[in-house]
């Protein structure tokens, strides 16, 4: 058995006003990822719009309110609230923000524990495959497509030169490119 308090875990920043608290290890589970968060408003979830082949993931929101952007949902995206929870199975896109006036408050789960394999839905500029895996391996993150091996390196934004580009869902639910930095969308990232 292990105990731990959410206090007790140092949490990641995401952003200025929201955390992470990485409770895999603390807990010492050996098939199972755990993570707590609390976003503020406006604030995602990290990663943007991608999904594991090889891994489920449960979001259960424990205060205020999680909406998730995913092709597979009416008009793409599905609203989360306290005392609900979603899942996504492997191979589900999926990216999730708090939309409220209030912090979001939620458990992040993933079976198995360890995820080899995430997509992020851009089409590799060299074959046309749909989606890119990421690789963060090496010293640089890159999108490595699956079928003919290329590897791309994400650029920043064009607009601005300082922002992180995310996957997204547009307005017809199709994925895009959004800069953290500018807001600036883009139909295809700029890619290395």
């Amino acid at each position: 058995m292990n105990h731990v308090a959410l206090e007790g875990v140092t949490d990641d920043r995401i952003g200025d006003e929201s955390e992470r608290r990485r409770l895999t290890g603390p807990l010492g589970t050996t098939d199972l990822a755990l993570s707590h968060y609390r976003l503020a408003p406006g604030d995602g979830f990290p990663g943007g719009l991608h999904a594991h082949t090889d891994q489920a993931e449960v979001f259960v929101v424990l205060a205020g309110v999680a909406t998730f952007e995913t092709p597979d949902a009416p008009g793409g995206e599905v609203t989360v609230s306290a005392g609900e929870a979603i899942r996504f199975g492997p191979g589900e896109f999926q990216s999730g923000w708090n939309r409220g006036d209030t912090d979001c408050v939620a458990l992040a789960l993933g079976a198995p524990r360890d995820t080899e394999d995430t997509r992020i839905p851009v089409a590799c500029p060299d074959c046309g495959h749909g989606d890119l895996r990421l690789d963060v391996a090496g010293d640089t993150p890159a999108l490595v497509c699956p079928d003919c091996d290329a590897a791309h390196i994400p650029e920043p934004c064009p607009t601005c030169g300082d922002g992180e580009l995310l996957a997204r869902l547009g307005p017809d639910a199709e994925p895009i490119a959004v800069c953290e930095t500018c807001g600036d969308e883009f139909a295809t990232p700029p890619l290395g």
